[in-house]
């Protein structure tokens, strides 16, 4: 069974930073096959797609809304994918989702293309 457990949301001033985690586990899980993805979703609001490294970690992928802001990263050695958020304001308020596809490439997929999902982690953004 495959799981992935997110982990580093909270509640943090405008302007601030937070890391995301999301540690992989899983007996047949080859991490450093996956591409993995973190998605958010406000209420009322579609998911969306926040950022995305390839499963080579070679290639990343950023929305505009994030682009700048925020960094993905993906250590094949720990079977965990990072989401360094920065400068986060309100409009980042939302629970924050990882995602993996299986020999995935770093482009904004819609969520049918994942294979697993996180149970995701709050992120609250205060003014």
């Amino acid at each position: 069974q495959v799981q992935l457990v997110e982990s580093g949301g909270g509640l943090v001033q405008a302007g601030g930073s937070l890391r995301l985690s999301c540690a992989a586990s899983g007996r047949t899980f080859t991490f450093s096959r996956y591409a993995m993805a973190w998605f958010r979703q406000s209420p009322g609001q579609e998911r969306e797609t926040a950022a995305v490294i390839s499963w080579s970690g070679g290639n990343t992928y950023y929305a505009d809304f994030v682009k700048g802001r925020f960094t993905i990263s993906k250590d094949n050695a720990k079977n965990i994918v990072y989401l360094q958020m920065n400068s986060l304001t309100p409009e980042d308020t939302a629970v924050y989702y990882c995602a993996a596809n299986m020999y995935g490439g770093a482009r904004n997929g819609p969520p049918s293309a994942y294979d697993y999902w996180g149970q995701g982690t709050q992120v609250t953004v205060s003014s």
